[in-house]
């Protein structure tokens, strides 16, 4: 298959919000409290989408991922319990979420990878990232894809597991 990463379009958040419940319904399933709490929602895409920062992984017509990149821009990766690898510009990616027919794919680590070319395109050799304790298929995710694992950040009051990437040219 084809597959294309580029930036969403507003008239894509219905889509996108449809893969973000399947992952939230994991999540659950899971056992996991990450994104249990209301976060994500429709609103959270909207103004990712609406600020350049939203970014879908698609197939022909077909949404089939989603992720938030943000440039240098994560209040919370300031107060890091730990020590990030750089301090020099990097991109953070949110909300990474692949559509329930695809999984199993590899689709998260190609996400992961054209995040990484993103951060690349803009000079940016450092791509950072969080996940919650108890999202193993994140962390695993991370793991096999080089990512260091840096020490802990803290969104709405709860501990999240930091990493970082050092990308080359």
């Amino acid at each position: 298959m084809n597959y294309n990463f580029r930036k969403a379009e507003l008239s894509e958040i219905a889509p996108i919000w449809a893969i973000l419940q399947q992952a939230i319904q994991r999540r659950k399933e899971d056992g996991s409290n990450q994104w249990q709490d209301g976060y994500p929602n429709p609103e959270v895409v909207q103004k990712d989408i609406e600020k350049g920062e939203g970014f879908v992984l698609v197939t022909g017509e077909t949404i089939i991922g989603y992720s938030a990149l943000l440039i240098n821009d994560e209040p919370a990766y300031g107060n890091i319990e730990g020590k990030w690898l750089t301090n020099a510009d990097f991109v953070v990616m949110h909300r990474v979420a692949i559509s329930e027919n695809y999984l199993g794919k590899g689709l998260a680590k190609l996400m992961i990878k054209n995040i990484e070319d993103f951060a690349l395109s803009n000079t940016i050799f450092s791509v950072k990232a969080d996940t919650n304790f108890d999202n193993l298929p994140m962390i695993k995710i991370f793991e096999s894809q080089g990512y260091t694992y840096c020490g802990e950040v803290y969104f709405r009051g709860s501990p999240r597991k930091a990493y970082e990437k050092v990308l080359t040219k």
